[in-house]
């Protein structure tokens, strides 16, 4: 009896251990051991919840071997976390996790559920603004340059923007910057910097998310094309390791470059997509840092709707 409480306990230690640093499969195969269940039993629990998955797939993915990529696989994971009686979106957030350094060295980052919230509070904002999704603009090109302190900081962005309106009377753009985890966006300005002027500007202290009015001083026809540029100083917040940019429909050209000051140099920098906030994150490339410059960057040439971004490691 003794020997089975030791056993039992080095397993949910196993477990703690695994949810806290990952990965998944690592986890998976820990919380599945946890639990005493065999796979069919698993399988047998998911069926249950609407959700069908095979014994195979189960088991490649806690060998590691596959990731839960499709949406019904993913809905496997969220009902896993039930049936297993984990945190919810814990193993949610492992599938979107792409970094491998140990998680007590990474910088933090947002979660799953804070991209999500902060979701609904961009959609607040945007509304207080009179916004609506794409308020009458199709990007035909978008460069982004972001710069990333001496303090390992995002200390802030500049974008330039190539659009063309599909609907009369278009007269401003409506710039979202979403600064990483503990910044202070009552801290951070927004520059008009080519062919605009900065209107109204809100915040959300908690989720970091800023929104600006950006008016072009003309109405555009549809039809018409208009360029402008901005830029947003942040430097809120503490050492950075990704920048993301979200897409919501279909569109031009996307560029970013990520610029590091000769001070705060990463170890390694990478490209990686995700489908959706929801979604385990792919496309993963190794960029090369250029010397010279102290920075990466990747080129879209069509954007679809999802998640481009990137990552870097510090040592």
């Amino acid at each position: 009896m003794r020997h089975g409480t030791q056993h039992a306990d080095l397993a949910s230690e196993e477990l703690h251990t695994a949810l806290r640093g990952g990965p998944f499969h690592v986890a998976l195969r820990a919380a599945i051991a946890a639990r005493g269940l065999p796979l069919q039993r698993v399988q047998h629990h998911l069926s249950r919840h609407g959700v069908k998955v095979g014994v195979t797939s189960l088991s490649y993915w806690q060998q590691g071997a596959r990731r839960p990529q499709r949406p019904e696989s993913l809905r496997a994971v969220r009902a896993l976390e039930e049936i297993l009686k984990l945190p919810e979106e814990s193993l949610i957030r492992l599938l979107a996790e792409t970094d491998e350094v140990p998680t007590a060295q990474r910088p933090a980052a947002r979660s799953y559920r804070s991209r999500i919230e902060a979701s609904g509070v961009l959609n607040r904002l945007q509304a207080e603004l009179g916004w609506n999704l794409d308020g009458g603009l199709h990007a035909l090109g978008h460069h982004e340059r972001v710069r990333v302190g001496a303090r390992r900081e995002l200390a802030g962005r500049e974008s330039h923007h190539i659009v063309r309106a599909h609907r009369d009377g278009v007269d401003r753009f409506v710039a979202v910057h979403h600064g990483d985890p503990g910044c202070a966006p009552d801290r951070m300005t927004v520059h008009a910097l080519e062919n605009c002027r900065t209107g109204r500007v809100r915040w959300d202290q908690h989720t970091g998310v800023l929104v600006a009015e950006l008016l072009f001083g003309t109405r555009l026809r549809s039809g018409d094309t208009f360029l402008f540029r901005y830029g947003v100083e942040d430097g809120t917040a503490g050492p950075s390791r990704e920048y993301m940019r979200g897409f919501a429909f279909p569109g031009g050209q996307y560029a970013l470059q990520v610029r590091f000051d000769a001070d705060a140099l990463p170890a390694r920098c990478h490209r990686f997509t995700q489908h959706s906030a929801a979604a385990p994150r792919s496309g993963r490339q190794e960029l090369p840092l250029s010397g010279v410059h102290r920075s990466v960057h990747l080129v879209e040439p069509r954007v679809r709707p999802g998640i481009i971004g990137i990552g870097w490691h510090w040592e």
